[in-house]
């Protein structure tokens, strides 16, 4: 990746950074609500299996209107990090033990023999700062989501890949680096886009 593009992912993400955590919390409410109308039909069209979704932290779109919504058959599932640099997924549920990662995140308190890999998952809701109509995704540049799901760069679906985040994240064609693993929707609190 050039220099110029790196900075170009540096510049965006602080922007856009600053721009969601400064959403007050009826903002973040209503957007979660929106949200869980979008998603639905989505959710409801696919075959029933695991959902993996995300804690929100720092101000990213939060999932708690839509997981008691979710229909039947579908397991909701939150993401741990793993030694291989990989992301895991662990079932969860409202009361279960959780614990915190390196970043401070929550995870599910569960053994190892417990987790998921990302191709047994059904459907993976994946948080960002920015994305384009093409299905490109800023994340946090910890490049966990792009190791996970790798594998898609050569096979079609599952997991169905949904990036969540408010309208306002939108960009133009963003810079785009050699390991971005492209969406097949996101999911905003106005719209679901069809990036396929």
């Amino acid at each position: 990746m050039s220099d110029a593009i790196a900075q170009s992912r540096v510049e965006l993400r602080r922007r856009m950074r600053a721009q969601r955590t400064a959403l007050p919390a009826s903002a973040r409410i209503s957007a979660a609500t929106g949200l869980a109308e979008q998603l639905l039909p989505l959710i409801e069209n696919q075959p029933p299996g695991y959902l993996a979704g995300y804690w929100a932290m720092d101000g990213e779109l939060p999932l708690h209107v839509l997981v008691p919504r979710l229909p039947p058959g579908r397991i909701y599932c939150l993401p741990v990090l793993h030694a291989d640099r990989c992301l895991r997924f662990a079932p969860w549920r409202a009361g279960d033990p959780i614990t915190t990662n390196r970043f401070g995140i929550p995870e599910p308190l569960v053994d190892d023999s417990s987790l998921l890999s990302a191709q047994q998952i059904r459907i993976v809701l994946l948080p960002l700062l920015g994305f384009d109509r093409r299905g490109n995704r800023l994340g946090m540049g910890g490049g966990w989501y792009d190791r996970s799901v790798a594998f898609r760069k050569q096979q079609q679906a599952p997991p169905v890949l949904v990036g969540i985040g408010y309208a306002f994240q939108e960009t133009e064609a963003g810079p785009i680096a050699e390991w971005d693993v492209p969406l097949d929707f996101v999911a905003t609190e106005r719209e679901l886009i069809d990036c396929r």
